[in-house]
């Protein structure tokens, strides 16, 4: 495994070797917009152009994938228990405890919960590399470039 300094930095991490400031107020990021023009030759829509620490499109959709697919699925299930529990209650095929169908549907949302995290954290955020399908080695990396970011920060 190579060091982690000599690894090139993402688009959208943090430069190294920023001063540090007092306290910071909070201000957005800055982004040029190009205004509208009332002509009938000029395109009407307005662009905005996004800074150089945005997240990389093809990032962004490697991500929001895997949190649909790591989230969604228990958030259907547990909307699916509440269904299937009142199926088996009404027409009386075994006696359900109420607490069974809370444990299990709260099961479910929490597992859902961390499907949320896991997906941002198990996609590349290298914008030519996919990465595995379970992910792990892009979390461990992930996690560490996470890590180093917060050091810089203090």
């Amino acid at each position: 495994m190579s060091p982690e300094s000599s690894r090139q930095p993402l688009p959208f991490e943090p430069t190294k070797g920023r001063k540090k400031q007092g306290k910071k107020s909070f201000s957005l990021p800055k982004t040029k917009v190009i205004e509208k023009h009332n002509s009938p030759n000029v395109n009407q829509k307005s662009k905005t152009v996004r800074g150089e620490s945005s997240i990389p499109e093809v990032v962004s959709r490697r991500m929001i994938s895997r949190m649909v697919l790591l989230s969604g699925t228990p958030l259907l299930l547990a909307l699916l228990t509440f269904v299937l529990s009142y199926f088996i209650i009404i027409n009386e095929l075994f006696a359900l405890p109420n607490q069974a169908v809370l444990l299990v549907s709260i099961g479910f949302f929490a597992l859902s919960v961390i499907g949320l995290s896991y997906g941002i954290f198990s996609a590349s955020w290298e914008e030519n590399k996919k990465g595995s399908l379970l992910g792990w080695q892009e979390v461990r990396t992930n996690f560490q470039r996470i890590r180093e970011a917060r050091k810089e920060a203090k």
